[in-house]
């Protein structure tokens, strides 16, 4: 087993979650977060673009661009394979997290 990761933060965890089908922009990020958060996380410019350039440094992402030659000035952000395996040991980590909980509350909801 690898060294331990530390927790993601909210954003970093939705930002990587939202390159995980395709390449996206930081607007189309900003609004997908929102979308599968319901809402709950909003990602904000200033919030966006210094995580996604730690993000860079750190290997998990990539700039790329476009196909399209409307969209050939947009920078476009691509998940590699470490920012998978990232994003991949987070998710399992906050699943453990659900299943300790459960095991602890029976699976209970808190409204009981």
């Amino acid at each position: 087993m690898g060294m331990k990761q530390e927790p993601l933060t909210e954003s970093y965890f939705y930002i990587l979650l939202c390159l995980y089908a395709e390449p996206r922009h930081g607007y189309g990020i900003m609004q997908e977060a929102a979308r599968l958060s319901a809402g709950n996380v909003k990602i904000g410019s200033g919030t966006m673009y210094g995580a996604v350039s730690n993000m860079l440094k750190k290997g998990w992402i990539i700039e790329t661009t476009s196909d399209d030659p409307n969209d050939a000035r947009k920078r476009l952000y691509q998940l590699t394979d470490e920012g998978r395996k990232t994003l991949w040991a987070e998710i399992e980590r906050l699943r453990h997290l659900v299943n300790s909980a459960e095991a602890v509350t029976g699976g209970y909801s808190h409204e009981e």
